[in-house]
């Protein structure tokens, strides 16, 4: 429902060659503009993956580097942001971390002949977003009676000059007044007799190349060694005291600037600037402060590993936790969560796995699971694994050494999967 972006974009005054290129998010800006032209808001498109690429990872990944790494500030200033979402992305950890003042969510319709029972279920999830204070865009495929579940939560409805015979505009302006209180954005506009005409109809807001095509903005990010993110991930699930965690933090220069930077943006909604580790830790709260971490983890890359490796990692942690919980102490299970996190930690750092572990100190049990795969974690780590790559034999050996039913695996694995999936719940 976005204004797809052109292969044109304009590109930044400086394209960077040395390696802190890593360290720019390649962002999109296209403006919304009302009826005197001036700027409303702005749409984000995420340009670091391909422009046909569009999943919820990409989505987390946009949203937080847009409002966490580089701020509202320098990306829009006190405009609106809007930015597409798929329906699995709704349910993200990242959008726990955003300020929903800020932001303007654009949720696509359903597939063509979605039931009434979808309808109605994806309906129940935007109204706990519009609950948390986000409003919603939708395209002008919601203006039909089918969607009626969705009209009262409407703020904006996209109408894409491209989808419909102008023709038809009329109607479906007169639909979204007579059943919605949505503003209308006539997006995809390329012609001042488009423009003309959609103004004529009452429409006040507009998007499109007649305008401004999307600008490509380099926003600068700073990335915390992974190992270091790990760690302080490790110790806020063996509950740490701030003390620990403030000496961690001061450490890793660039994960406290990345900390300090995400709780003063405009996106976090503070009214005062923080400027202590310990107070940036209090407020966030260990939930928060796990997601941020977790979702700095999965969004980083390192030695050209993709997102999906760190959220891999943060799912084998929670499976062998829950499955290690069925016999082992409250201890040994964070223990058995760290061995999960860390056993992708080579694929992550892009170095041998006895190298990356240098950096961490940890329980020789740990150690030996991940080096030697021996020791008590070290059954665990294999039925993980076999969870993973579908092999019925090694799932049932390794199910079977542990005294484990299928049950009880497959249990803990979906319920690894949704914990993962679904870092915004509390």
């Amino acid at each position: 429902m976005s204004s797809t972006p052109d292969p044109s974009v304009a590109p930044s005054s400086a394209t960077p060659q040395s390696p802190e290129a890593d360290n720019l998010v390649p962002i999109a800006r296209q403006a919304i503009v009302d009826k005197d032209r001036a700027v409303f808001g702005y749409e984000l498109f995420d340009r670091s993956t391909s422009i046909h690429a569009h999943s919820a990872d990409s989505d987390a990944a946009l949203l937080f580097n847009a409002l966490s790494y580089a701020g509202t500030e320098s990306l829009v200033g006190q405009k609106l942001v809007f930015i597409n979402c798929t329906h699995d992305g709704l349910t993200g950890g990242h959008l726990e971390l955003i300020h929903p003042d800020k932001v303007v969510l654009e949720v696509p319709a359903l597939a063509p002949h979605a039931s009434a029972l979808d309808i109605e279920a994806s309906a129940v999830v935007l109204a706990s977003l519009r609950r948390r204070g986000f409003r919603l865009a939708f395209s002008q495929e919601v203006l039909c009676p089918q969607y009626a579940p969705w009209f009262d939560l409407a703020g904006f409805i996209k109408m894409d000059l491209t989808a419909f015979a102008l023709e038809q505009a009329p109607a479906l302006v007169k639909f979204s007044r007579t059943h919605t209180m949505a503003h209308l954005v006539a997006e995809k506009v390329e012609t001042e007799e488009q423009h003309k005409y959609m103004f004529d109809l009452g429409v006040r807001l507009f998007q499109g190349y007649l305008f401004a095509k999307p600008a490509l903005i380099q926003a600068q990010t700073v990335r915390p060694a992974q190992a270091t993110i790990l760690h302080l991930i490790s110790m806020v699930r063996q509950q740490a005291n701030i003390s620990d965690i403030e000496e961690l933090l001061k450490k890793d220069p660039t994960l406290s600037f990345n900390l300090l930077r995400f709780i003063n943006s405009s996106g976090f909604g503070l009214s005062c600037e923080i400027t202590s580790f310990r107070h940036a830790v209090m407020i966030l709260g260990p939930k928060k402060l796990f997601r941020w971490a977790s979702l700095l983890l999965t969004t980083s890359r390192a030695g050209g590993s993709p997102p999906v490796v760190g959220t891999t990692a943060v799912v084998r942690g929670r499976l062998m936790e829950l499955l290690a919980a069925e016999m082992m102490s409250p201890e040994e299970c964070d223990n058995a969560f760290v061995v999960g996190v860390f056993s992708l930690l080579d694929v992550m750092l892009g170095m041998p796995l006895d190298k990356a572990l240098e950096a961490v100190a940890l329980p020789q049990t740990v150690v030996d699971a991940l080096l030697h795969n021996t020791g008590p974690f070290a059954p665990f780590l294999a039925l993980t694994k076999a969870c993973e790559s579908g092999d019925d034999a090694a799932f049932a050996f390794n199910a079977d050494d542990l005294h484990l039913s299928n049950r009880q695996v497959n249990w803990a694995h979906l319920q690894a999967l949704a914990w993962a999936e679904g870092l915004s719940e509390s």
